[in-house]
């Protein structure tokens, strides 16, 4: 029985799985509320299943990159349980996680139109994250969600993919998807899954994993993954310039 929790982006959300099953899950794709909704996501969905935290084996926490303030309100919130009731704590990727996502939608439209939606020969899956500006955070995966290209900041523009493309047909998506999809609108080799949101369901098939290889991190240490330092906003407060 393990409890996911996802703030690494604008999308909060969070998931009870058992044996790799769902159970429940209560998510706000666009909340940008993080830190009054989380705590109410945990308590909905325990409840909703009928498990007290006791019952709990682990908690994952969506570890990043993403959301720098996300990223501490659910690292923290997921090490307060884990001390609260002495449970290992378990870090997944915020885009490996994605990554199942990806695939869950893609292989649920070509069932839906299979001449429309073709996988093609090799396709590759892309999440991305926003990064601001035309920069996002992406990896790269194959058809089997093997990562092929390691997690990196990357600045999108036409010839992005260039060689990947060739020889694949590539899906990207996430929030740094949707603002790529005006660039590759035309590319016919490059399908955006547009309105696509993390979630922590999508984290369940890693979780479980993990768990089973007892992969689990530091409750003391552990850090999330930031991929590049937080750069604060210029104060607009009187007296704190």
């Amino acid at each position: 029985m393990i409890l996911c929790l996802e703030t690494a982006t604008p999308s909060c959300s969070v998931a009870l799985v058992h044996n790799g099953e769902v159970l429940a899950c209560e998510e706000d794709p666009k909340g940008q509320n993080h830190s009054e909704k989380i705590t109410l996501f945990i308590d909905s969905v325990m409840k909703k299943a009928g498990v007290s935290y006791s019952q709990l084996d682990a908690v994952a926490v969506s570890m990043g990159p993403g959301s720098y303030t996300g990223l501490r309100i659910g690292v923290s919130t997921a090490k307060g349980i884990c001390y609260a009731v002495s449970k290992p704590l378990i870090a997944v990727e915020t885009l490996h996680a994605m990554a199942f996502g990806g695939l869950s939608v893609i292989s649920s439209e070509v069932e839906k139109s299979p001449a429309k939606n073709s996988f093609g020969n090799h396709p590759i899956l892309i999440p991305m994250i926003d990064a601001r500006r035309m920069e996002v955070y992406a990896a790269i995966f194959d058809e089997n969600v093997n990562k092929i290209k390691d997690t990196e900041a990357v600045i999108i523009d036409e010839n992005s993919f260039s060689e990947l493309k060739k020889d694949h047909h590539l899906y990207l998506f996430g929030d740094g998807a949707d603002k790529c999809a005006e660039t590759f609108a035309n590319d016919d080799k490059i399908t955006v899954i547009k309105d696509f949101y993390c979630s922590a369901k999508y984290m369940n098939t890693i979780a479980q994993q993990k768990f089973n290889n007892s992969e689990f991190v530091d409750v003391a240490y552990f850090e999330p993954f930031y991929l590049k330092d937080f750069v604060p906003g210029t104060p607009t407060v009187k007296g704190l310039k």
